[in-house]
Formats: C-alpha cells, structure tokens, sequence
C-alpha cells in the first residue's frame, strides 16, 4: 500500500492484505503479509518473502491496523504485528537488547538482519553495543550501510554483506537467536529514520517451527555462504569481493533458488 489515509504526513508503506469470510456462524480472516509490494512488474525482478495465515491474533491485529488506517481507530498496542510509527522501533530494540544480556550471562548470542539500508543512528549504536558484549551480528545488507564493521573494540562481531545480481534483493527478516527459542519477522521496514519514525510499516513474526528452520537453515544460512555475488564491507567503508576458494564449491544464491 502506497497511500496516506487518515495519518497525514506519513506515508504507509507496509504490506498487507486480508480477506474476511463468512464461515458457518462466524467469520474467518485470512491475510497475506510480506516484505515486497503487490506490483506485477517489480515481482519480476525484486527478491521477496511472504506468508499467507489464518492465524486470529495476526487477524485482530490487521483488523486494528486497517481501522488505524482509515482514522477509526487510534490503536497502539498490538497482539503480535510490529507497527511503525507505534512500536515498531521499541520492540526491535527489546530483542536486542535481550540478544545483548544472553551474551553477557554467557550464552550463545547472533543476531542476522537482512536489509535494504541501515542508516539508523540508534540501531547502529545498538548494534556496536551488541558486538562489544559478544553477540555474533550478520548484516545482510544490498544499499546503504552507515554502520562500519570489523573495528576492534567497536564492532570486530559485525559482519556485513550485500549480495547485488540478477534480482533486486528486497526482502527483509530479522533473526534472533534466543538461547535457542529462535525468533524470526519479516516486514517492510528497513533500520533508518524514515521507516521507523514517519512511515507506517508492518513487521511480522514467523511462529511455525518449519517455516523457522527453513527461512534459518535453507534462506539465510546459504545467503551467509554465498561466494559468487557477495561483497563483504571493509571497515574503510570498501567493499571486496569474495573469491571461491580452492576445492570450495561455488554459493550463488540467487542462482539457487531461482532453480
């Protein structure tokens, strides 16, 4: 969705549709939420996830944020979705931070954001907080990154890749580790200002264990094994590309799951 309704100024940028049925006595909601726009030219090219569920709290929620929308409603507070302007940035922060204090007492910590852009000065502070206290931070980013890693002290746990080839990667997800209660969303939004502060957006969370491992195990692990269209960021702010090594097979994961 791309235009203003009842929230002048800010432009509403998240992705969701829903379909209410009447069912036997009741009603029944089905939504579709993803990371891409619903646009039949740029699905050809973008890189993009999304999920179909009936799940009722996801349903209440997009009720509630269709009501926002529209000026009927001045909600804030929701069930399971991540909202921007309302409590998109809050919540973010409360699992990092939670990612932050599980490395501090010792356990395993990692954090892996794929984005757009992350331009944000208080998520990049966070991020640098995460690094020092030992959590392991992947950075999946295709454009702009005012985050430097590798800078001993400051961030040598961050690592950041973008990955540029035959489609525009578009989707964003964001992992937590959890001491092994694994978390996952997807959404709209990237880490800058704009998106936080002065858009509406929608970041939801994948609560299937399947559907967990697979965006985990098959989606992100092989995007951090890429070694065909990855560029890796120096902490100059250069990027290098990364070279197969010998006897190593070659990663392209766009090639991969085009196939």
């Amino acid at each position: 969705m791309h235009v203003v309704y009842g929230l002048v100024g800010l432009k509403t940028h998240c992705k969701v549709s829903m379909v209410v049925r009447q069912e036997g006595e009741g009603i029944r909601r089905y939504m579709h939420l993803a990371t891409g726009n619903y646009n039949a030219n740029t699905s050809r090219i973008y890189e993009d996830l999304g999920m179909f569920t009936c799940d009722e709290s996801i349903g209440a929620d997009a009720t509630d944020l269709f009501n926002y929308l529209t000026g009927y409603s001045t909600k804030q507070e929701y069930r399971k979705l991540l909202v921007a302007p309302v409590s998109l940035r809050k919540k973010l922060e409360k699992m990092i931070l939670r990612e932050i204090e599980h490395a501090q007492q010792g356990r395993k910590a990692h954090l892996i954001f794929k984005l757009n852009s992350l331009v944000d000065p208080n998520m990049i502070q966070l991020l640098y907080r995460a690094s020092q206290a030992g959590v392991k931070v992947d950075l999946l980013v295709r454009g702009m990154c005012c985050l430097r890693p590798g800078i001993k002290g400051v961030s040598e746990n961050i690592r950041v890749i973008s990955i540029v080839g035959r489609y525009l990667e578009h989707s964003r997800l964001f992992y937590f580790h959890n001491d092994g209660k694994e978390n996952i969303y997807l959404g709209s939004a990237d880490l800058m200002p704009r998106n936080l502060n002065h858009r509406v957006e929608v970041v939801f969370p994948v609560e299937n264990k399947d559907h967990v491992h697979y965006l985990r195990q098959r989606v992100l692990d092989t995007y951090l094994k890429d070694n065909m269209r990855a560029r890796v960021l120096q902490p100059d702010g250069k990027y290098n590309r990364i070279i197969p090594e010998a006897g190593k097979d070659a990663v392209d994961v766009q090639e991969k799951f085009m196939s």
